[in-house]
């Protein structure tokens, strides 16, 4: 996330304090000091670390620079230019840069996977990235039974790291996604029974923003910033090592699951979101995991290709039990195609991947959640969010620009939210009852950098719409 003039970090056994201060100054005085600060840290640290955007006379003078702005996932953060971007190599490397980030009060932005929807939360426009790249180490400890994580691993290197042993993290759902997630919250096919990502921290190693590095855990004198980046993202430190609850998989040839896809017409689209909520309702199995969504593609012709796929797992290779827990959706006709059987986590973990190259899109965002309180307002409530959704992929004044489009649905049950409040809270802290994650995706043509007013009010129509639904249920989305 990008960050903007530091104010120093009070610390205290219990209190965390962290201000950001805007400041006017002149564009060239701030240029100037970032640029000073790169000198000073390219001096402290390495000519390999601190790297320079190329020069018109070496345009291969930038070692990893352009890279690493070009990789982001996001297309609208590959517009930003650092003044130079960090690469560390230990933790002590971000603690000089963020000691010489915060005495020189300039801009600064992290990345660590890249995967990021927001604009400006992995880059920064003239100011220092501290970027990743090189802090990929994983780890398993049996006598611990514990995970260790650098900043840039992502989940599929990680499930493919430690397949052999058995044990996988806590981890999203999309292999290309890095440990940002954690601080997020996190959502994961474990988690049902494992809680939120985050809450299957065990030990952080943060960096704050004076430069001081302190290990956070549950029970130390940091324990109120352990609970922070459970769900808080990253503004309070920048967090170098992750140490994380292991969950015992098996092998990619433990094919101890049962599951798979299976994808719906439009026309099936009404009892799909029915299903969602009746199963969100329902279900009180924690080795059931879910994912829905309803997406739309627009086609070279400016044709559009709408469908739903839901993706059902059930950490239990009984297909009889499998049928008991997805009846609601495996009862809907009709259906395009599916894809069922015994799976390992391993299957699971990469079943999402997405199209190569991932990066090269713009992404727009936007969330919020959906009770599942008994009642034909919520059943009305899921059916009018898809529909209104489905209008916005009809509009055809965006076809010059969109490339596709989706409305994902994550319900939370009540053994996850359990989870989370038995090891110490997170910062989500929703009530004790199930309700829906819901994410709006709005995915632009190959090389858009610019989003058109017709975008802008097209989904501003949408969230407006989106959010009559929710004066009709519940305390929940009212609360969020």
């Amino acid at each position: 996330m990008s960050k903007t003039r530091p104010a120093p970090m009070r610390l205290t056994a219990r209190i965390y304090t962290f201000v950001l201060i805007l400041v006017t100054l002149p564009l060239s005085s701030a240029s100037d000091n970032t640029t000073l600060a790169c000198n000073n840290l390219q001096t402290l640290l390495d000519p390999s670390v601190v790297q320079f955007p190329p020069t018109s006379n070496d345009p291969n003078s930038a070692g990893n620079y352009t890279s690493t702005i070009t990789s982001t996932w996001n297309l609208f953060n590959a517009e930003f230019t650092p003044t130079c971007i960090v690469f560390p190599r230990t933790s002590s490397d971000v603690q000089v840069a963020m000691k010489e980030i915060f005495d020189s009060d300039v801009n600064y932005a992290v990345k660590a996977g890249g995967h990021s929807a927001m604009k400006g939360w992995n880059n920064v426009d003239n100011g220092i990235l501290i970027a990743f790249d090189y802090m990929n180490h994983i780890s398993y400890d049996p006598i611990k039974d514990t995970i260790t994580m650098e900043p840039a691993i992502r989940w599929g290197e990680a499930v493919t790291a430690l397949e052999s042993q058995g044990v996988a993290p806590v981890g999203g759902r999309v292999d290309d996604v890095g440990t940002g997630l954690l601080l997020g919250g996190g959502l994961s096919f474990l988690s049902p029974a494992h809680g939120f990502s985050a809450d299957n921290f065990v030990e952080l190693d943060v960096v704050l923003v004076n430069g001081t590095m302190v290990t956070a855990t549950q029970t130390n004198e940091y324990a109120d910033l352990f609970k922070s980046l459970k769900g808080g993202g990253n503004r309070f430190g920048i967090v170098t090592r992750y140490e994380v609850r292991a969950v015992h998989v098996g092998t990619k040839e433990d094919k101890n699951w049962f599951g798979g896809s299976i994808m719906y017409p439009e026309a099936s689209f009404d009892a799909l979101a029915k299903a969602v909520l009746q199963y969100t309702q329902d279900n009180n199995d924690p080795n059931a995991a879910i994912l829905v969504y309803f997406g739309a593609l627009v086609l070279p012709d400016n044709t559009l290709f709408s469908f739903a796929m839901a993706n059902l797992f059930h950490n239990n290779p009984s297909e009889s039990l499998f049928n008991i827990t997805f009846s609601p959706f495996l009862s809907i006709q009709p259906i395009i195609s599916t894809t069922l059987g015994p799976l390992s986590y391993h299957d699971i973990a990469f079943s999402l991947t997405e199209p190569l190259p991932s990066n090269g899109h713009g992404q727009l965002f936007g969330a919020t959640v959906l009770s599942s309180s008994p009642g034909s307002e919520s059943e009305q409530a899921y059916i009018d969010t898809v529909h209104q959704w489905i209008n916005f992929t009809k509009n055809e004044a965006l076809y010059s620009e969109l490339n596709t489009t989706v409305l994902a649905f994550t319900p939370i049950p009540v053994s996850q939210i359990v989870v989370g409040r038995q090891r110490g809270g997170n910062v989500i802290d929703p009530p004790l009852e199930a309700y829906n994650a819901v994410q709006f995706q709005v995915t632009l043509k190959t090389g858009i950098k610019s989003v058109s007013r017709e975008m802008e009010e097209a989904r501003e129509v949408f969230f407006e719409k989106w959010g009559s639904s929710f004066t009709r249920i519940t305390p929940l989305s009212k609360r969020v």
